[in-house]
């Protein structure tokens, strides 16, 4: 598992978080996630959209990324 951390200790957040798709160690593509807030109060990243894997599928995949700060959700 990675572990997604702030850019400098100063910052309580990312600036910029990208996930990229890789095959066979080829990056494929990738989804840059916005902050969110969830339905469920919880704080955190969110990104989808459409990843070619090169393969037979015709219109490729839709992709999902979330993260969920753990702990963010108000009691």
């Amino acid at each position: 598992m990675s572990e997604v951390k702030p850019t400098s200790p100063s910052e309580s957040a990312p600036a910029k978080i990208a996930v990229k798709f890789l095959v066979n160690g080829e990056e494929v593509g990738m989804l840059v996630l916005s902050p969110k807030q969830f339905s469920t109060g919880s704080t955190g990243f969110f990104a989808s959209g459409k990843v070619s894997l090169g393969d037979e599928a015709e219109k490729g995949y839709q992709a999902q990324v979330q993260l969920v700060r753990i702990g963010s959700k108000p009691r």
